[in-house]
């Protein structure tokens, strides 16, 4: 994997990029970048491409004023498939990501081969009371008191001292990691923008349940941890049932970032849904009988 960097509408994106084959689009979560996917991305890389973008407004891609939507990271996703030449990729999405990645299936179905939900947003109200307060007008204001670079810094001291004595704690190092960034100054603004556009103080604004029928003819594949503190595992199996055929996985023990805390096993089911299931060829005839169907 390697990391490259586009320019996209004036604006830059980062990317980690790598293998060959059919296209695998990783797309990460709040406050998280591509990096969150290092723990399963060379693995992936040896039967596929692997593209795993910076969102707008997170790790090293721009941070521009604008619109931090769903409809708006989809369709910038989409460009960056076309720019880099990539006709459809089989589209994995984890918390945040997961929204984005059904918001691009519906946008453009043509790009979608598959789709993978880890621990994904967009498919129940229930989210954590932390991100619901942050919501709360001027919450922006107290950002850099919860978030102070001086404890940034202390942090990662003591985060190398324990890396450097062989000791790993998945969930807290991603944590950590989406920790860090909050404390500059242009990624707090965006993870506000971002944050607003999907949640209020009841919680999750945007839903996909209206539309979660037109994934009947698209592989799908739901992997939730059963101690998801974030998004509750309940959205994983509501979701199942909205998608007939889908696959359902739910790794026990694991939180929030199953692909980071479990990543042997991550692969594994990944692995095998890749290999037993094939691409979605959509035509628009197709589309507009799903569609009108619904309404009888």
């Amino acid at each position: 994997m390697e990391r490259q960097t586009i320019t996209l509408h004036g604006h830059e994106v980062s990317y980690r990029i790598g293998g060959s084959g059919p296209a695998l689009l990783l797309v990460h979560g709040m406050a998280g970048s591509a990096a969150t996917w290092r723990a399963v991305e060379d693995q992936l890389a040896e039967e596929h491409l692997v593209i795993a973008p910076d969102l707008l407004g997170h790790g090293l891609s721009a941070k521009p004023e604008g619109d931090y939507s769903l409809g708006a990271y989809a369709s910038g996703l989409r460009d960056l498939l076309v720019a880099l030449g990539v006709e459809s990729a089989t589209l994995v999405g984890h918390s945040l990501g997961g929204g984005i990645v059904m918001q691009m299936a519906y946008q453009f179905p043509e790009r979608a081969d598959r789709l993978v939900l880890v621990g994904a947003g967009g498919l129940g109200r229930e989210v954590s009371p932390l991100l619901r307060l942050l919501t709360l007008p001027g919450s922006e204001l107290l950002l850099p008191l919860i978030f102070p670079r001086p404890v940034a810094d202390n942090g990662n001291k003591v985060s190398t001292w324990i890396a450097d004595r062989g000791v790993k704690i998945p969930r807290l190092e991603e944590t950590w990691r989406a920790y860090v960034g909050l404390t500059q100054a242009e990624n707090r603004t965006a993870f506000i923008k971002t944050l607003r556009a999907v949640i209020d103080l009841g919680g999750q604004t945007v839903s996909a349940h209206d539309r979660l029928y037109l994934a009947a003819a698209l592989p799908t594949l739901i992997v939730w941890g059963d101690r998801d503190a974030i998004i509750p595992v309940q959205h994983a199996y509501a979701a199942h049932e909205s998608i007939p055929g889908s696959r359902l996985e739910i790794v026990e023990g694991a939180g929030h970032f199953v692909h980071v805390e479990a990543p042997e096993r991550f692969l594994a089911v990944m692995q095998d849904f890749l290999a037993t299931t094939e691409p979605l060829v959509e035509s628009d005839a197709a589309w507009r009988a799903m569609l009108l169907e619904s309404h009888d």
